[in-house]
C-alpha cells in the first residue's frame, strides 16, 4: 500500500503498491513513481517554482513555501493521475 499525506505546502509518499503481476511486474507503483518524478521534473523545467524534492524507491517528499498558477495546474494533473491509478489498483491510502 502507498500511503499519501499532502499538505498545502508538501505531498509525502511511502510504501510500495504490492500489486505484483504473474511476470513480477508492479505497474501500480511504477505508475505512480512515473507521475511523481514527471510532476517534480515539470515543477523545475515548465515553471519558476522553487521545490525541495527527495525521491527514492518508496518514499518521495516534497515541498514548496509557494505554487504558482501553473505550479498548481500540475499539482492538480498529478493528483487526477493518482486517483486514477488508485480507481484502477486500490493500492493508495490518502491521509
Amino acid at each position: 500500500m502507498i500511503s499519501i499525506k499532502m499538505t498545502e505546502h508538501s505531498i509525502r509518499m511511502v510504501g510500495h503498491a504490492g500489486t505484483r503481476s504473474e511476470s513480477g511486474a508492479d505497474r501500480a507503483c511504477a505508475a505512480v513513481s512515473a507521475l511523481t518524478c514527471n510532476l517534480v521534473n515539470s515543477l523545475h523545467d515548465l515553471t519558476q517554482d522553487k521545490i525541495r524534492a527527495e525521491l527514492s524507491s518508496g518514499d518521495a517528499d516534497i515541498r514548496w513555501d509557494r505554487l504558482s498558477e501553473q505550479g498548481k495546474l500540475l499539482m492538480d494533473s498529478w493528483f487526477l493521475g493518482i486517483t486514477e491509478i488508485n480507481r484502477e489498483y486500490n493500492c493508495i491510502q490518502f491521509h
